[in-house]
């Protein structure tokens, strides 16, 4: 009997997914022996013409990690959905564009402007900027590049997707019961994330400690004090994203006494990730005064960068909208844009 095969994909991410897979250590033997790998070009000498020649559902799954950044990662999601039974949003930039989507804050044209001409270390005097085609000698031969998009998408933005394993990375516990999900067909109703559909704070080891009335007169950041490592981090002060986020993942960074970021974004009864953990903070700030507020707030240095890390692709707001020539080294000019808040797969900028 042929055991049931499984692919793997790298689209615009750290790679760190790749590496939550050889994480599984031991258990990967247990994988390999139950599911025939046919696809993982990053750590196996895997051709796209390989996936291009199964049939139709040839795949059992395919895990796509990262967001969807170029045509080549268009192409790819496209082609993999094609060959796959299940498509499974893996990691936090599949499933809500992670922090590539923040990229979102701009366009394609002040991302080349930062990258290749203005950033502190860039040494490009002629100006070059990645061309989509350029023309090699005499003989008329053309290198074509994938397009980078003007925006950063989720997968489920690009095709449908069947199941979102959440986490940057996500955690190992969590792939290994999603792969034993598929292999013994006990799988939840499509659509589902595969992580348990509560708050981080309900599995945090220091919720004892968290008090029943919190009031915030004050925001820290981790450098900025000496933190008890068995004291409610909220409680002390520091942002914490616990109560927003969703669990399984056993709370590894508050373990290593740092505040939770939010990777394995929103639980099921929430639209907009970064909207609800603002309202989270928001709810624990101990003042009505409008300038106390606004004193606190202007303490979160990075309001998008930290509500936002993970999500803002997935979110409502989705990107920025602007109106004069975008850079990260030009204060707030914002650039020509072409669609508004809000776009998804349909009509997300191309």
């Amino acid at each position: 009997m042929s055991k049931p095969k499984v692919g793997f994909y790298w689209c615009a991410s750290c790679g760190g997914c790749e590496e939550a897979v050889v994480d599984l250590a031991e258990d990967l033997l247990k994988v390999v022996e139950a599911v025939d790998i046919v696809f993982w070009p990053v750590a196996l000498d895997f051709k796209r013409s390989d996936v291009e020649a199964m049939k139709d559902g040839e795949m059992a799954a395919s895990f796509v990690n990262g967001a969807i950044r170029t045509s080549e990662q268009e192409e790819m999601a496209e082609l993999l959905r094609k060959k796959s039974q299940l498509l499974i949003a893996f990691g936090s930039c599949s499933h809500l564009g992670g922090i590539p989507g923040l990229a979102n804050l701009w366009d394609r044209q002040a991302i080349f402007e930062c990258v290749y001409k203005e950033a502190p270390s860039v040494v490009n005097p002629e100006g070059v900027v990645p061309q989509e085609q350029t023309k090699l000698g005499s003989n008329g031969y053309a290198l074509t590049l994938p397009s980078f998009r003007d925006t950063v998408r989720t997968l489920d933005q690009t095709v449908e997707v069947d199941y979102y394993l959440p986490g940057c990375p996500p955690p190992v516990k969590l792939i290994v019961n999603a792969v034993m999900a598929i292999l013994e067909n006990k799988l939840p109703p499509k659509g589902t994330v595969l992580a348990p559909d509560k708050a981080l704070c309900d599995e945090c080891s220091r919720k004892a400690t968290k008090p029943d009335k919190l009031a915030l007169r004050e925001l820290k950041r981790p450098h900025q004090i000496l933190m008890d490592p068995k004291k409610c981090l909220l409680a002390q002060g520091l942002l914490c994203l616990g109560p927003a986020t969703r669990s399984g993942c056993d709370a590894p960074c508050i373990s290593a006494n740092m505040p939770c970021t939010g990777c394995l974004g929103p639980t099921s009864r929430v639209k907009d990730y970064g909207a609800k953990a603002m309202s989270a903070i928001a709810s624990l700030v101990d003042s009505n005064d409008e300038k106390e507020m606004a004193v606190l707030m202007e303490q979160i240095v990075d309001p998008v960068g930290t509500f936002y890390r993970y999500s803002l692709p997935a979110s409502l707001l989705h990107r920025r909208v602007r109106n004069l020539t975008p850079s990260p080294f030009k204060g707030e000019g914002w650039g020509e844009g072409k669609k508004g808040l809000g776009e998804r797969s349909g009509g997300a900028q191309r």
